[in-house]
């Protein structure tokens, strides 16, 4: 099984398991044993990542580490006891919510083939910790909570809070990055840096839950935090389109070797003696050939699978690109081989 269907099983899975527990309205107690598992999941997760996957990405580490972090302080604050407890636990929650969307930009303007500053990385994470510090307050200051208490419901616990003048900080961080990220990936899309209309969908798709989820979880009173599951869900569609895409680069580079081992075989054909090429081949085929070169590495790869005749199906199959993106490929090679249609350049090739 290839290691990307692996993750869309994973997925699967994991949505059915979580949607077999007992619902949250008959005992509210049902949440903590919920917690448990989206915290059991997100560790595997985490773990499956590790053992798979061996060019490890930094950003993924991060991310994976942050959804284990924000389900064990879900977990750790629905069995607390008392104030105190429930304040470390919401603060190991925070930890992980503020390192996950700077785990997620990055990660997705990777994918979007959007190209970071060197010195980005690093003032995100140094902003990331401060909206820590802001959030990690309350039981020491009262800028973000202004007051705090503590409750059990049906065995839960949970945190009574009034906010703080210092909570606008954090919404306005993450509603930042939300904003940030569906940009670059509707901006990938419009550009065309994402080939394939899946890869588009999938990504869109992991940007916008979690944004759907939380609008959810601020207009609608609820006692469980569903970012819990739509964190693994998001991580395993990122993870699966990041997969896809590497694939993809893995095929193209295999072909860009086929043709350049082709290439050198011409070029020792080439070399032989000849007997007034010029004068035999016409002005047209003489152009396109002097212009071969001018070929993007993808253009290249599309105009020697028409010359084997390949048909429009095939040649999308093999490059996992759109039909849209092929004719924006052939509108290219066209263009710069002096012609106006595969037929012409078939018959110029020759």
């Amino acid at each position: 099984m290839k290691k990307s269907n692996l993750i869309v099983v994973i997925t699967a899975l994991m949505c059915c398991a979580l949607s077999g527990c007992a619902s949250l309205g008959s005992k509210s107690a049902s949440a903590s044993v919920i917690y448990a598992i989206t915290t059991i999941l997100s560790f595997l997760t985490m773990l499956g990542y590790c053992c798979l996957i061996k060019k490890r990405d930094a950003w993924f580490l991060l991310l994976f580490a942050s959804v284990v972090v924000v389900n064990i302080g879900y977990f750790a604050l629905a069995s607390s006891n008392n104030l105190e407890e429930a304040l470390l636990a919401n603060r190991i929650a925070y930890l992980g919510s503020v390192f996950l969307p700077t785990a997620m930009f990055m990660i997705i303007s990777k994918v979007s083939g959007v190209s970071i500053k060197n010195w980005l990385p690093p003032i995100l994470i140094v902003v990331s910790a401060l909206v820590f510090l802001v959030a990690a307050s309350p039981g020491y200051s009262s800028i973000y909570y202004k007051s705090v208490s503590f409750e059990k419901v049906n065995g839960v616990a949970m945190l009574v809070k009034e906010y703080g003048k210092w909570h606008v900080l954090y919404l306005v961080y993450l509603l930042s990055y939300f904003a940030v990220m569906v940009f670059t990936a509707v901006r990938a899309i419009q550009k065309k840096k994402i080939s394939s209309a899946i890869h588009g969908v999938v990504l869109i798709i992991a940007v916008t839950s979690n944004i759907g989820v939380w609008l959810l979880e601020q207009f609608v009173k609820v006692d469980f935090e569903f970012l819990s599951i739509s964190y693994i869900i998001s991580e395993m569609f990122l993870l699966g389109l990041y997969m896809m895409i590497q694939n993809q680069e893995k095929q193209i580079m295999t072909l860009q070797s086929q043709i350049e081992s082709l290439k050198a075989k011409e070029n020792t054909v080439s070399n032989l003696p000849k007997k007034n090429d010029a004068k035999e081949i016409p002005e047209h085929c003489r152009f396109l050939k002097e212009h071969i070169s001018s070929l993007t590495a993808t253009e290249r790869i599309i105009y020697d699978f028409y010359l084997e005749g390949k048909g429009t199906k095939d040649i999308m199959a093999k490059l996992n690109i759109s039909e849209n993106t092929l004719k924006y490929h052939n509108k290219n090679i066209y263009s710069k081989l002096g012609v106006s249609s595969r037929k012409q350049l078939i018959e110029y090739s020759k």
